[in-house]
């Protein structure tokens, strides 16, 4: 089936890709669990990374290969707690792991304390902003 509707809108993505795409995880449907869970854990990543906001182009796509990296040795993981042997390649899975562990070198493995107003800045804030 073509990838995109009569509309000419491409179609949302029921689960993650085989191989890795930018953007994969804005393709999903939100509608899925795989959606949900992949959106959560990056929200999860770039909040202990100073927030999502706060990143670079390239701190943010380095998130998205990790959580990929992490569906995929998840996805092999659960194939060998089958028993299906076949299905596991532990070359590639080694490969994958110490990728993650470099990309997570990359991106720093300690939280990162986002700034906040004090509680005097947040107030003359919210005394200059129009009510609600």
């Amino acid at each position: 089936m073509d990838s995109k509707l009569k509309t000419g809108r491409k179609k949302k993505a029921d689960r993650v890709p085989a191989k890795f795409e930018p953007g994969f995880i804005a393709a999903l449907d939100g509608r899925t669990g795989i959606a949900q869970e992949m959106r959560e854990r990056f929200q999860e990543l770039t909040c202990d990374l100073g927030g999502a906001d706060s990143l670079s182009y390239q701190q943010r796509s380095l998130c998205e290969r990790v959580l990929w990296l992490e569906h995929w040795i998840r996805v092999q993981e659960a194939a060998l707690a089958r028993g299906d042997n076949a299905a596991f390649d532990v070359g590639r899975y080694t490969q994958a792991a110490n990728s993650i562990q470099g990309l997570y070198a990359k991106l720093g493995l300690h939280r990162v304390a986002r700034d906040v107003p004090t509680l005097g800045e947040y107030l003359k804030a919210k005394q200059g902003s129009p009510q609600q």
